[in-house]
């Protein structure tokens, strides 16, 4: 069976920010499919410990008040999440995002924030496989014209996405992008083995961070574009 047929685990972050080093979790999600089927959702809301900035509430739409009310405690809340998604790349579920390289990162930061076991070790070594819809659809419809925000990809590849900027269903969403890129790629992508096209991911990505940022370069001369995946 190939990988976008079987199980797979979306994963999301909304969050306070956008550096994945010092923004902290407000939402996240985990859902299981099969394929783009979806079987069980997991969702979390933390209080961050932090203020939310008013930009990131006008994105989500969680604000100070709502996580103080609601909100699970970030060192529990962390825990919780680390656990459930290596559990999932344990058994061999490939875990899949829009933008992996910040989620996973984030979620890292966080770990090390309140003294926990980053994900590497938890796993006893690299982070994967992981499906990086954004990553694949770059590198395999690389002259495409436009935005590349998971809403936009979203309509390229016919996949409906509703509550946008909600964990789960941007978690959902990421999902059935990536098995629409299996399916219509399916030398690039769909057909390998999932260990495979996380190499791939690995290359496709350099080759990204390198070229936007040697064009960058022409006008800033110390602009760096990061270039490790999936984790920063």
């Amino acid at each position: 069976m190939t990988w976008w047929k079987g199980p797979l685990v979306g994963f999301d972050l909304e969050t306070t920010g956008t550096d994945p080093e010092e923004s902290r979790i407000v939402t996240a999600a985990l859902v299981d499919t099969v394929g783009g089927r979806l079987e069980t959702t997991g969702n979390w809301l933390l209080d961050p410990g932090v203020p939310i900035p008013a930009e990131a509430t006008a994105i989500h739409g969680i604000d100070d008040g709502y996580v103080r009310e609601r909100g699970r405690p970030a060192a529990e809340a962390v825990e919780e999440i680390a656990a459930a998604l290596c559990e999932r790349l344990t058994a061999g579920r490939p875990v899949v995002a829009f933008n992996a390289a910040f989620d996973l990162s984030l979620l890292d930061a966080e770990l090390r924030r309140h003294g926990r076991p980053v994900l590497a070790e938890r796993l006893g070594g690299p982070v994967g496989p992981v499906v990086d819809a954004m990553v694949i659809d770059r590198a395999l419809d690389k002259y495409r014209k436009g935005s590349r925000t998971l809403q936009r990809v979203c309509e390229v590849y016919g996949v409906e996405l509703l509550d946008a900027h909600q964990a789960g269903s941007d978690a959902l969403a990421a999902v059935r992008v990536a098995v629409a890129l299996g399916e219509r790629f399916p030398r690039q992508a769909g057909e390998l083995p999932p260990e495979e096209l996380h190499r791939r991911q690995i290359g496709w990505h350099r080759e990204w961070a390198e070229g936007l940022q040697e064009f960058l370069r022409r006008k800033d001369a110390g602009v760096v574009i990061d270039p490790r995946w999936p984790l920063r």
